[in-house]
């Protein structure tokens, strides 16, 4: 059994700031196309026009013509959060198809990720599983029926897809205080990349702020 760190990260179609400006130079085409003014776009001209229309203005529409994958690497517990982001596209590790028994092992994350000693109790909880399930496999139990002993720690890869407004409700809901501490784990660091690799339109987002107030900036 494997005690593994979550994790989630922009895939490789932004491996950089250069590849994050060219997605809003993308939002910066389809907006002024409406206007007929593409004649004025220049290599620098995304700025000053996504924060007059988008981030003055507050027309997030224009925002959705670009998308980001993330590679999100959690356990199922947390993933299941998820699913509330419905507009997302998601691609879920399969248990049903996996035999954890002969490829990628048994990976679990310790929920009180702050200790330095995972508690005996929760590694014996998760030593069980991983051998009531190899016994199964064993057995000659299918994967798909195997899987209903794997714990809620199990880790597992889910890609996600969204346009950049998405990214922005998803990270301004699961940012905040209220936030789960398993999801804050990933989200703060994914935050960060985020505001790094594409300027200005995640650059208002506060870790940890209270939940009720990043609502007011969910447009």
């Amino acid at each position: 059994m494997n005690i593994v760190q979550p994790y989630a990260k922009l895939d490789e179609d932004v491996p950089d700031r250069a590849a994050g400006i060219r997605l809003l130079q993308k939002i910066e085409k389809k907006a002024r196309r409406s206007h007929r003014s593409e004649d004025a776009m220049t290599e620098t001209s995304w700025e000053r026009f996504l924060t007059a229309v988008v981030l003055h203005h507050g027309d997030w529409s224009v925002v959705e013509h670009s998308s980001a994958s993330v590679e999100f690497y959690m356990d199922r517990g947390v993933g299941e959060e998820q699913v509330r982001h419905r507009l997302f596209s998601p691609t879920k590790e399969s248990t049903r198809f996996v035999n954890y028994m002969k490829k990628v092992g048994f990976s679990v994350s310790y929920p009180r990720f702050q200790d330095i000693v995972p508690d005996p109790d929760w590694q014996f909880a998760m030593q069980t599983c991983e051998e009531t399930y190899g016994k199964l496999i064993k057995k000659g139990w299918k994967p798909e029926e195997a899987r209903s002993v794997i714990p809620l720690a199990f880790m597992g890869y889910t890609d996600v897809t969204g346009n950049l407004r998405n990214w922005r409700y998803f990270l301004l809901m699961r940012t905040t205080k209220e936030t789960h501490p398993q999801m804050r784990e990933v989200t703060l660091p994914l935050l960060a990349e985020f505001k790094e690799k594409i300027p200005l339109l995640y650059d208002d987002i506060e870790p940890l702020a209270p939940q009720s107030e990043n609502v007011k900036k969910a447009r």
